[in-house]
């Protein structure tokens, strides 16, 4: 009986439940009951005297015991001191725990707060200044702390933040002053290394293949241009991408390729620190401390003299991680990799044994193939319900490219250090890794071009395929009759995906008008579909793990539309800056924006991206009005006086005596002058504008137009959007309210 996993699992469940569905209290009382159990159950022996269904009991209850105290202290001790200070505005002593990276207004980087004895790190926003910095200076400002936790409800900050162990976000206020004060201490050699690591690499090969090696080897996917990114998820070969036990795997196998037959020892001793090293380079995200501690777990137990066991070993990495913090359950890296982990370990072993005595090349071309699908079989539901896709092509991607991306990990890795030390060397280094980077991102981009390669979750028409899918490759699993079952459950997997694809298409292709209010978070993305033809106004989200022109593409994709046009309200992150992820998925003829410069936002990008795509650009200075479909666009021009949200489009889509009117980001006073000048019709659906604004959606306009329906775009952010204000107006004119941030996606549609 595996005493150690059973005891593992039992505390990993503890834990989930105290993050996502148990209060304080509850918790509290949850625990004294397991305890008490264990308890009994010990004082009874079955701990040791009894069969193994009362040993699996005893550790049962006492994992889900120590669980759920464990949490309660964790956040009784660690979180709720940081949370005490939210709000709240005072100087702060931060040693910065990493190189700063670069935002919108300033930089940002991970701190210690040195002057509050507070557990736990923090982000840190301040100004460019901090990209001059090396980790282990010091930091000393006015600073507005602010949550880390999650006000959303729907577990973004909760994966973003406390998963890694940040509690506080620290918005800079005033001047700040500066130390050198522990920069160069050996604590942080990782993050110079992995700086290192980085330059030699921008200075030994070309953009494209450099931000590639970059991805595969240090994580940083910063780099990496949307395109290939985009072709990357689309045909599953994401995760190479992201730094795990697949990279710790590669680095353990080049370890023992150099080192030959040398004895198991000096292996063990030369292999574990080193890909313990590579962990901390890398930033010691969960999924690669699992890896790590399951390759010295595994490497160690023959030296013991003891097997090992992979669901021992996996359980207990998990057990050490959520030691260290249990928020990291919340972890959406975590849950792949522990779930793609298991499948490798429960299922693999069974599909790889059918190709038991067959050619060599077989066998190997069966291992990779199953890997693959035993990864997949656990994660694809969690991966479905956190990016909303499935890539189908993911079987046929992985056995062409996994062995290729081992071998330029191995030589990527050598040619970097190579180059590191001797500079002149890095370009001839880097010829051999650089074709075989080129050959994998031409594979996925071949990949990609095929039809139904992908699966998006938005619909749910795709999620009952899903659930159809696992379901018949059940019944098949329990079965055990009939030599061809799973090809015959593959056959109609294949032909349901065509139906659930055909059906959902069909709703919009026929004739009418689909307003859908896509959910990006803070910021506005609205697509108007009508007889498969789509326009697309704005796509931009403030909310940094959001990218709205992904989600966009991807409901494009599902509904089976054409993009014809895209309409930019105006220039600001939040209406735009999706732009570029949008245009590596989605071809667009023709960009309609506004012929100013107010000084804010990225003109210059929008019209770069526009270029680089062939996408044709209509600066609006008259009313224009194009077709979509069966339904027509007005957009009319700027209006305002100064200022980017003043001088945006405004556009209004009409199919017969229904309107849709989309304002931006425009002002009550803007507002004004719109119905002033333009003779506009009394409208059903009204985008609210500047996203709740109490400066917006003011009372001449709702006199003016009477809308029906009032839709709200609308995420997580520290403006107070949408206002109490605004709300009251749209309710006093008797306005039906809906908002993206309560109910996500918002179709309307009209027939």
């Amino acid at each position: 009986m595996r005493v150690l996993a059973i005891f593992c699992a039992a505390f990993a469940f503890g834990t989930a439940l105290a993050q996502y569905l148990l209060s304080t209290q509850w918790a509290l009382i949850l625990c004294a009951i397991f305890a008490s159990a264990a308890l009994i159950m010990g004082l009874c022996g079955c701990a040791v005297k009894r069969g193994d269904w009362a040993k699996r009991a005893f550790l049962c209850a006492l994992g889900l015991a120590l669980a759920l105290g464990y949490n309660t202290l964790y956040t009784h001790f660690v979180k709720s001191p940081n949370d005490a200070l939210l709000g709240t505005q005072d100087t702060v002593e931060v040693e910065l725990l990493g190189y700063a990276e670069e935002t919108s207004h300033g930089a940002k980087v991970p701190v210690k707060i040195l002057n509050r004895g507070l557990p736990g790190r923090a982000i840190y926003y301040g100004d460019a200044d901090l990209m001059d910095l090396e980790p282990g200076a010091h930091v000393t400002a006015e600073a507005l702390f602010n949550s880390a936790t999650d006000p959303t409800g729907k577990g973004l900050h909760l994966r973003n933040f406390t998963a890694k162990g940040v509690y506080i976000l620290l918005y800079q206020r005033g001047e700040p002053s500066y130390d050198e004060a522990n920069a160069g201490a050996m604590r942080y050699l990782p993050q110079r290394i992995a700086r290192k690591l980085g330059e030699t690499i921008e200075q030994s090969y070309g953009e494209r293949e450099g931000a590639f090696l970059r991805a595969l080897l240090l994580g940083d996917k910063k780099y990496l241009d949307e395109e290939d990114a985009s072709n990357l998820a689309e045909v599953g070969l994401s995760h190479v991408m992201a730094v795990s036990g697949l990279h710790c795997c590669f680095l353990a196998s080049l370890i023992g390729a150099l080192m030959g037959g040398r004895q198991r020892k000096l292996r063990c001793a030369v292999t574990i620190p080193l890909v313990f090293l590579y962990a901390f380079v890398t930033g010691l995200t969960p999924s690669i401390l699992r890896a790590c501690i399951m390759i010295s777990m595994g490497m160690i137990a023959p030296l013991l003299g003891r097997d090992n066991d992979p669901p021992t070993s996996i359980s207990f990495a998990l057990l050490l991680i959520l030691l260290k913090n249990p928020f990291a359950i919340a972890s959406i890296s975590l849950q792949l990799s522990f779930s793609a982990v298991a499948g490798i370990i429960f299922l693999t072993p069974k599909l790889t044994a059918l190709a038991r005595g067959k050619h060599k090349l077989l066998r190997a071309a069966m291992l990779s193939f199953s890997t693959t699908l035993g990864a997949m079989v656990f994660s694809t539901p969690l991966a479905g319900y956190y990016f909303g896709t499935l890539s189908v092509v993911s079987l046929l991607s992985n056995l062409l490219c996994l062995w290729l991306v081992s071998i330029v990990f191995a030589l990527g890795l050598v040619s970097v250090i190579v180059a590191a030390a001797v500079p002149q060397l890095g370009a001839f280094c880097a010829l051999l890794p650089a074709l075989g980077i080129r050959a994998v991102l031409s594979i996925a981009g071949l990949l990609e071009a095929l039809p139904f390669h992908a699966v998006y979750f938005n619909t749910a028409f795709s999620v009952a395929w899903l659930v159809y899918v696992y379901a018949i490759f059940i019944a098949c699993a329990l079965a055990k009759r009939g030599k061809y079952r799973y090809f015959a459950a593959l056959g109609l997997a294949a032909l349901s995906l065509f139906a659930a694809a055909k059906v959902n298409a069909l709703h919009y292709e026929r004739g009418g008008l689909n307003v859908v209010a896509l959910d990006v978070g803070q910021g506005e993305s609205v697509l108007l579909i009508s007889e498969g033809h789509a326009a697309l106004v704005d796509c931009g989200s403030k909310n940094s793990y959001i990218d709205a022109g992904a989600i966009a593409a991807d409901y494009l994709r599902s509904a089976g539309a054409t993009l014809d046009s895209v309409v930019l309200t105006h220039y600001h992150e939040d209406h735009a800056n999706g732009l570029a992820a949008l245009l590596a998925r989605m071809s667009a003829p023709t960009i309609y924006l506004a012929d100013i410069d107010a000084g804010e936002g990225d003109r210059a990008g929008v019209e770069a991206l526009a270029e680089r795509y062939g996408v044709e650009i209509h600066y609006v200075t008259e009313v224009t009005e194009i077709t979509n479909g069966a339904s027509t666009m007005n957009i009319y021009p700027p209006l305002g006086d100064k200022g980017a949200n003043e001088l945006g489009l405004t556009i209004l889509c009409s199919l017969g005596d229904f309107d849709t009117l989309i304002t931006g980001d425009m002002d009550g006073k803007t507002e004004t002058k719109l119905v002033e000048t333009y003779d506009l019709p009394d409208i059903e659906v009204l985008l609210v504008g500047h996203h709740g604004s109490k400066y917006s959606t003011g009372t001449t306009l709702l006199e003016s137009v009477t809308p029906e329906i009032g839709v709200i775009s609308v995420g997580d952010n520290s403006y107070g959007h949408p206002t109490e204000e605004a709300l009251l107006r749209l309710t006093d004119a008797g306005m039906s309210v809906y908002r993206t941030d309560m109910q996500g996606n918002i179709l309307i549609t009209v027939n």
